[in-house]
């Protein structure tokens, strides 16, 4: 699989191509799914639509006049750095919070495509189709506000804000909310498993500091490497790695600490109380940022911890 910076300019051009017409696709599935409950909302998708293709348009026109008839089939899974659309249009129904973020994500990421593309390319006219594509799609990262007015408020918020506030949750709050989520509710079961089979705190202390630590090095490791961010502007991916590996060992460590006292019963007890104060914490940072309601994240995490917290018990006390 190349990386974009070994694609040369007709493949750049062919990848432009094949994007603007995967995008038009989807969001024709989401008009297709909001017409019915925000039929307002579905006439912005079509328009969108017509945006898309009109840009896809003007890149096959350009790339006629340099390249000829052929077009490479280059798509977004061919290259490494871009990640795949989720297919939230398969979905019945559509909910708007849903469209609306997947649609800022996708414009945002767009854009990002064809800065880049901007600017490693020497030919002057493909340089300046792709400069005013990226300028088209900075406006309708505006999709955001439209809706919001139209269904969500009447308050839209500056559109700058709310692209920082998109890119700090997807470079920071995202893989650290990963990571911690990883690092607290997986090394449950081999800590408690540990500490109800040998009733001892340095071994189960022990246990649990290389529990956290190699969750933390693995999740790292699988986070830098999943995407290298040069396209989707999710960052570079080693900060990311970096997040992810210490909020994973965080995680971990958190209720590991309290088994450096010698004391069985109370040092169990303490890491229990830990655990709980994880999971709130978890629950929060789900319902602050990504839109869930309290009490769902509450639940969907203590129900998960729970389950791995007994299994580790269990398994300890067999």
């Amino acid at each position: 699989m190349p990386k974009f910076s070994e694609l040369t300019e007709q493949e750049v051009l062919a990848l432009a191509i094949a994007s603007e017409e995967e995008d038009a696709r989807i969001y024709a599935e989401y008009a297709d799914g909001l017409k019915e409950n925000y039929p307002a909302s579905a006439q912005v998708f079509e328009q969108m639509v017509e945006e898309e293709n009109g840009h896809r348009r003007r890149l096959i026109e350009l790339y006629r006049a340099n390249f000829g008839e052929h077009i490479p089939l280059v798509r977004r899974q061919d290259v490494k750095g871009f990640v795949a659309r989720k297919p939230l249009w398969r979905l019945r129904p559509l909910g708007l919070d849903t469209v609306r973020k997947q649609a800022e994500t996708m414009e945002y990421e767009t854009r990002h495509f064809y800065e880049c593309a901007a600017a490693r390319t020497t030919n002057a006219g493909i340089r300046k189709l792709l400069g005013d594509l990226a300028m088209a799609e900075r406006g309708h990262e505006s999709l955001a506000s439209k809706l919001t007015e139209l269904h969500v408020t009447p308050d839209a918020a500056r559109e700058e804000e709310e692209t920082r506030r998109r890119m700090f949750i997807l470079r920071v709050v995202q893989p650290g909310l990963a990571g911690l989520m990883d690092g607290s509710v997986s090394t449950l079961a081999p800590l408690f498993a540990a500490a109800f089979a040998t009733h001892s705190t340095w071994e189960t202390f022990l246990v649990g500091l290389a529990a956290s630590i190699g969750a933390g090095v693995s999740m790292g490791f699988a986070e830098a490497m999943s995407d290298d961010g040069a396209l989707t502007g999710r960052g570079h991916p080693w900060l990311r790695g970096l997040i992810t590996g210490l909020m994973t060992t965080i995680g971990g460590v958190g209720h590991t600490l309290p088994y450096l006292i010698g004391d069985f019963r109370l040092a169990t007890g303490i890491a229990i109380a830990v655990v709980l104060v994880e999971l709130w914490a978890i629950a929060w940072i789900r319902a602050r940022y990504m839109d869930t309601r309290f009490l769902q994240a509450a639940f969907e995490v203590v129900v998960g911890g729970l389950i791995v917290f007994g299994t580790g018990i269990l398994i300890g006390s067999a």
